[in-house]
Formats: structure tokens, sequence, C-alpha cells
């Protein structure tokens, strides 16, 4: 069955370049990004495993940890995080899962579920679909699902303002709007009445249209 929004993330247990994992046990308390890609030593995956690396910083601000997944062996991950470094500037600093079994990618629905074939004798075509992103919650529920085109690099500084975002709807009873950014007014949700929204916002809110109540970031 594909996956959704709001569906519990398969959990599973894997071989990773920093040992073996349990998915639920790594995340832990943690909020989760896992992003995926079709091949090692392909060219637009390599700027995004590196750039993530550099990001790695502001995810720790967010209690959210990042970690990778292509289908090829670790050995291989090992070698291709070489040249990450060297042309990225970037050293490989979270996990990057080896598939080799496309058993992860099929939990996830990132390639069909009849692919199969030893992983280094498959294509980055062959892989195509194994271009996603996940964000995951402490409670295992997945938030947010991305996939890409080959030939389209990922917008992880995205993937941070939707973590932002996240973050502030599970804690207040807010949503975002269009292109917002940390720090910028948000809505009220409908679910909120105006009496419950007095209580929490006795400062009152604009409302240019009686269902679009807008009011400063809650901290």
């Amino acid at each position: 069955m594909p996956l959704r929004i709001g569906d519990d993330a398969p959990d599973f247990s894997t071989e990773t370049t920093e040992g073996t994992i349990n998915f639920y046990e790594w995340i832990g308390d943690s909020w989760a990004v896992l992003f995926s890609h079709p091949k090692d030593f392909t060219p637009v995956c390599t700027t995004e495993l590196g750039y993530m690396a550099g990001l790695k910083g502001e995810f720790d601000k967010r209690n959210c940890k990042i970690i990778g997944l292509s289908i090829d062996a670790v050995s291989d991950h090992v070698r291709w995080a070489k040249d990450i470094e060297e042309t990225q500037g970037h050293a490989l600093n979270y996990p990057l899962i080896g598939d080799t079994d496309l058993s992860v990618a099929k939990l996830f629905d990132m390639i069909h579920p009849n692919a199969s074939g030893n992983a280094a004798e498959r294509t980055a075509a062959d892989n195509a679909t194994v271009r996603s992103v996940f964000v995951i919650g402490p409670d295992k529920k997945i938030k947010l699902m991305l996939t890409y085109p080959m030939s389209t690099g990922r917008n992880f500084d995205e993937v941070l303002r939707v973590l932002d975002s996240i973050q502030l709807t599970a804690k207040h009873q807010v949503a975002t709007p269009v292109n917002w950014k940390a720090g910028e007014d948000v809505i009220i949700v409908p679910a909120v009445s105006d009496e419950e929204a007095k209580k929490k916002y006795p400062q009152g809110w604009k409302a240019p249209k009686p269902y679009i109540r807008i009011v400063p970031q809650p901290e």
C-alpha cells in the first residue's frame, strides 16, 4: 500500500556507514529526515549529500536527525564519501544506508515493488523513483513526503523551512501561509473557535476575511 502523510513510517534494521541501526531506535525522541538516492557516484546526488552535510548543524538545532539512503553497498558509500568531501567541501556527517536488496526503498514505496536484481548491476535509471524526502516526527509518523525528478537537485533549504512550520504547528494551533519563513505571521487554524482564539491571543488578530485570522508567530 502506498504511504501517506500521517501514516506510521516503516521500521527497519539495516547497515549504514555508521554501523547497524534500528530506524525507530535511531530516531528516538527526535525528528528525522530520510532522503534517498538512486545510485552512488551520480552527479546531482553528490551535490545534495554535501549540501546536507553543511546544513546538519541547522537540523541539529531543531532536534532533527538526518539519514540518507542509496541503493549500493556501504563499502561503495565509503568510497563515494571521499568524492563528496573533495568536491562539495563538506564531509559526510550522518549515516548513509546501504540498500543493496532494495528492501528499504520498497518499504517506503520509493521503487516498484517488483524491482529486483543486484544493486551493482542496476543503473540510476532503473532506480529512478528512489528520489524522495520524508520528514518523520518523534511519534514516528510521516509529516512530509517529496519526490523529485532525476535531473532536479532537491531544495533542502525548503525542507528546513517546512520542518520549522511543522514543528511550530505541532506546538501551537496555527498554520503557516504561502512562502512563510520563521518569525513571520501565522494563521489561526479553523478548528480553533473565535472564543478559544481570544483566550490564546487576547491582543486580537487581523482578519481580512472571517476565516483568515492572522497573528504574530507564537514563541
